[in-house]
């Protein structure tokens, strides 16, 4: 049995991912602003913030799965430097402090790693995408330079999702004809949905990516890479 710890786990990905860690018969520790509303021997849980409170200690780590991201779509106009600042706490400095805070139990774990989050508009350049795309393109800087400075001992890696079928999504995927539209948009003509990116999660931390480190992994039905 491995341990995972996923910050970010109560919902959209994360509680895909914690869900599917425990099937597997995994303990996992759920640092998150809401608990799931599942009880389980192998989840613990405890309800924390990233910008504000300090990650409580864990004994044993095996993997370490940052999930926290933000959808903040507005034209470059209607964005304050506020909202740069706040994407960039959540996704880059929220991953720097749980990394900082777990690196040396870590380091002791069984095939240790740690997975986080970017999105295909780092690699695509989207409109109305500006602030999340500067705070995701950190995450894939980060992930590199710790999977060099780390390097043998823990696997750094990174999953960038093409949009996902989430509570945070739900304003955008809003009604069918908007869903049908933006699906039409990627080469296998279908929105990715949770499981498409715990399944990726799921490998990346197990011994099957034991010779991967560094990468940044494209979820995204093609988007990034084909023009059909």
């Amino acid at each position: 049995m491995k341990n995972i710890v996923v910050i970010g786990g109560s919902k959209g990905i994360g509680r895909e991912i914690v869900s599917s860690q425990i099937n597997l018969g995994n303990k996992c520790y759920n640092f998150s602003r809401s608990n799931l509303e599942i009880s389980h021997n192998n989840l613990v849980q405890e309800k924390f913030d990233i910008l504000n409170d300090e990650l409580p200690p864990v004994e044993n780590i095996d993997a370490l799965i940052y999930c926290p991201g933000s959808i903040n779509l507005k034209p470059i106009l209607q964005l304050k430097e506020e909202d740069f600042i706040n994407d960039f706490n959540i996704n880059v400095l929220g991953a720097v402090k749980s990394v900082k805070s777990f690196l040396n139990t870590l380091i002791k774990g069984d095939n240790p790693s740690i997975v986080l989050f970017s999105t295909v508009a780092v690699s695509q350049g989207m409109p109305f995408h500006s602030s999340v795309s500067v705070a995701k393109a950190g995450i894939e800087g980060l992930t590199k330079s710790l999977a060099a400075e780390l390097a043998p001992n823990i696997r750094v890696n990174c999953i960038a999702p093409t949009i996902t079928r989430t509570d945070m999504a739900k304003r955008i995927l809003r009604n069918e004809k908007i869903e049908e539209n933006i699906a039409n948009k990627h080469p296998l003509k279908k929105i990715c949905e949770a499981k498409d990116i715990s399944d990726m999660a799921d490998f990346l931390i197990s011994s099957r990516a034991k010779n991967i480190t560094g990468q940044i992994m494209h979820v995204d039905g093609g988007m990034s890479t084909l023009k059909i």
